[in-house]
C-alpha cells in the first residue's frame, strides 16, 4: 500500500516540469522573432548590376568648342550659352561622351571693365548635355579653363572668366591722349592767341586727352565663335551607355 502514493508523487513531479519546461518554450506576447538575413533565405534575388549604367566621375574635364560669340558687352545675365564636345571621352575603352555633343548652359554674371579700375568677369555654368540621338543628360558644370582665349583667365573656383589687366594700354592710351590733344590744343591756342595762347592751349589740351584716355572702360572679355573652353563636371553623373550607342550610330 505504500508503494501506490509515492508512484502518484513521482508522476506528479514529472508532470509538473513538463508543463514548466511547455511553458518556457512558449513565444511571449512581447518576443520577437530573429530576423532572417535575406542571403539566408531561400531563393532571395541578389543584387543585380546593370553593365550598362556608367558613371562619370566628378572633376572630370570635358574640352569644348564655343559655339556663339559671348562678351561681356552686350551679354546678359539669364542668356543661354552653346557649346559642343570637341574630343570623345571614354571609360574603360567606351565612348561615354562622343565628339559632338552639345552642351547647353547660361551666363550667371556679368561685369563689364571698370573706368579707373575693375576688370571685366562673366560666370558661365553648363547645365546639360545632348546626344545627336536627342538623349539629355542633366549635368552640373563649370569653366576650369581657357585655353583658346588670349588674355584672359579663370579667377575662382566657380569658372568665373576674368580679363587680364589691362594697366599697360590705359598708359599708352593715356599717353596717346596727351599727345594728340596738346597738339590739337597748342594749334588753337594759336591761332586765337599767338604763342601764349599755343602753350596754354596744349597745357589743357594735353590734360584733356590724358583725361579721356584714362576715363575709358577696360577691356571686356570675349569669346569668338569655335573658342576651346574646358569645362569641368562638379558632379558625378550616370549614362546610360545603349542610348549612348544609339546616338553614336546615328549618322
Amino acid at each position: 500500500m505504500r508503494k501506490l502514493p509515492i508512484i502518484i508523487f513521482l508522476s506528479g513531479m514529472a508532470l509538473g516540469q513538463a508543463t514548466d519546461a511547455a511553458k518556457t518554450n512558449e513565444p511571449t506576447a512581447n518576443s520577437t522573432p530573429a530576423a532572417v538575413a535575406p542571403s539566408a533565405m531561400p531563393g532571395a534575388p541578389s543584387a543585380v548590376v546593370d553593365p550598362n549604367l556608367v558613371t562619370i566621375p566628378a572633376g572630370t574635364k570635358i574640352p569644348l568648342s564655343l559655339k556663339q560669340a559671348i562678351s561681356t558687352k552686350n551679354a546678359r545675365e539669364g542668356d543661354a550659352v552653346y557649346a559642343e564636345t570637341a574630343f570623345p571621352f571614354v571609360v574603360d575603352n567606351r565612348i561615354i561622351i562622343p565628339a559632338g555633343s552639345y552642351i547647353q548652359g547660361k551666363i550667371s554674371h556679368v561685369e563689364r571693365g571698370g573706368r579707373l579700375k575693375g576688370r571685366a568677369e562673366i560666370l558661365l555654368h553648363f547645365t546639360s548635355m545632348i546626344y545627336p540621338s536627342g538623349y539629355t543628360v542633366v549635368l552640373p558644370g563649370s569653366v576650369e579653363n581657357t585655353p583658346g582665349a588670349d588674355n584672359k583667365s579663370v579667377k575662382d573656383s566657380e569658372g568665373t572668366i576674368r580679363q587680364d589687366k589691362d594697366t599697360g594700354k590705359k598708359i599708352e592710351d593715356a599717353a596717346k591722349g596727351g599727345v594728340y590733344g596738346g597738339s590739337g590744343g597748342a594749334l588753337g591756342g594759336a591761332l586765337a592767341g599767338g604763342l601764349n595762347g599755343a602753350r596754354i592751349g596744349a597745357g589743357v589740351g594735353a590734360a584733356a586727352g590724358i583725361g579721356w584716355a584714362l576715363l575709358k572702360r577696360g577691356s571686356d572679355v570675349k569669346l569668338d565663335v569655335g573658342t576651346s573652353i574646358e569645362m569641368e563636371i562638379q558632379r558625378a553623373i550616370t549614362v546610360d551607355a545603349r542610348r549612348i550607342a544609339l546616338a553614336r550610330a546615328t549618322p
